[in-house]
């Protein structure tokens, strides 16, 4: 991701509200990283205007929500609204200015990309819902995967956080997502879902107050614990000058996305259609190493929507390892055709893979030798497709231990000249 930006958020004048509130210093500043520097606000708005291959493909957006007039509210249609939504929840959610500063962020500076969200929503709340659901959770922290990925499951933060959930690569493991060369279960809207709420319920054992498992989720329980330590207080509201720069934005952040979830039609905000729904997709396992381009003709799918459906796969492979089993999901009408032809598409498919590999280069004298400076987003199994060579070539040319790369590494390759 690119340098965070500064995101300016209000109309209002920060001296304004502060005389408002009758703020102590402290609080000014608090209140004063909702309008410069803001690394909530930057990361949600790149996130949120990150393009995904498959948005314009399976979504179709109104122009016109861009164009019209957000409508006023006043204050105490804010705080009536966040009070009808706090007594369906038993996650705090209340109204004030740093809430308020949010709420416009939504249903103001982001019209369109909260249609976007919304879309997307239509198929992923049913997933978040049904898991939620299983481990006796809130529902409302569906919501959070907004605040954390703008529901991009390829997102991907400035720190390596990855996924919907926004999991880093150690927490992951922790949580038991499997990260390789081949596949990224962070991005697995499934077992990333179980992960967060896995989270979910042993914060709510430490604290039993939601909105500190909310700011736990951001920051980690050893700033919440470290900041009641500082503090003395018992929730959010009395810890919160006490934590992280982000986590002071997070939890009012989670109440605004809530709002504008619930209240979006009367911002004048609609859902973008999506072409595709949870309900109308089945999942299958796979038995033998295969492709999306191959996918995408045998099935006559697009493939925006094969890497829409399984966005767990890093480089569009599906990989066979022992040990371990691997999905495909599918609309319902495409699963019936690969059912009916599993074996012949796999035949096929391997037949087709062997005559390919036959051709993969070998390392020789006439072998060019390449210096790659590794860049953001860049993992092994992506350079190999772009020299025609292996991760496992790759490794050894330079006494690699595991798929672990940085970025800015330069890596030793030896192809071909037509792949320099």
């Amino acid at each position: 991701m690119n340098r965070l930006v500064v995101f300016i958020v209000s109309l209002v004048s920060f001296s304004q509200i502060a005389f408002a509130l009758n703020m102590d210093e402290g609080n000014k500043d608090s209140l004063k990283t909702i309008f410069s520097d803001n690394p909530l606000v930057a990361s949600f708005d790149s996130l949120l205007l990150s393009n995904l291959s498959f948005s314009d493909a399976l979504f179709s957006y109104d122009s016109t929500i861009e164009e019209s007039t957000p409508p006023i509210f006043s204050d105490s249609i804010y705080d009536a609204r966040i009070k009808h939504l706090d007594t369906k929840t038993p996650i705090d959610l209340v109204f004030n200015p740093y809430v308020k500063q949010y709420i416009n962020v939504y249903t103001k500076q982001r019209r369109q990309q909260m249609s976007r969200m919304m879309g997307l929503a239509a198929y992923y709340f049913p997933v978040f819902e049904t898991i939620l659901d299983q481990f006796n959770l809130p529902l409302e922290l569906k919501y959070l995967a907004l605040v954390e990925s703008a529901l991009n499951p390829k997102a991907k933060s400035w720190a390596g956080a990855t996924g919907l959930w926004q999991f880093m690569y150690n927490t992951g493991k922790e949580y038991n997502l499997m990260v390789s060369s081949y596949v990224d279960e962070r991005m697995d809207p499934f077992r990333a879902t179980i992960a967060a709420c896995e989270f979910f319920k042993k914060s709510y054992s430490v604290y039993g107050d939601w909105s500190l498992v909310l700011a736990s989720y951001n920051s980690g329980r050893g700033n919440v614990n470290k900041a009641i330590r500082r503090s003395g207080g018992k929730n959010y509201w009395q810890i919160r000058r006490f934590l992280p720069k982000e986590t002071r934005s997070y939890v009012p952040a989670f109440i605004a996305v809530c709002y504008a979830m619930n209240y979006a039609s009367d911002h004048k905000i609609y859902s973008a259609k999506p072409s595709v729904f949870f309900r109308e997709v089945d999942t299958i396992e796979v038995k033998h190493r295969i492709d999306f381009e191959y996918l995408s003709s045998s099935l006559d799918i697009s493939l925006d929507e094969l890497e829409f459906l399984n966005p767990a796969y890093k480089i569009n492979v599906i990989p066979k390892i022992e040990g371990i089993t691997y999905h495909l999901v599918l609309p319902i009408d495409k699963m019936g055709v690969f059912v009916a032809n599993e074996k012949e598409i796999y035949a096929h498919f391997i037949k087709l893979d062997a005559e390919k590999r036959k051709n993969y280069p070998k390392y020789s004298e006439q072998d060019e030798r390449v210096v790659h400076r590794v860049k953001s987003g860049e993992y092994l199994g992506k350079i190999a497709r772009r020299y025609g060579c292996s991760v496992k070539k790759i490794q050894q040319w330079n006494n690699l231990k595991n798929d672990n790369i940085r970025v800015g590494q330069r890596l030793v390759l030896y192809v071909r000249p037509d792949y320099v």
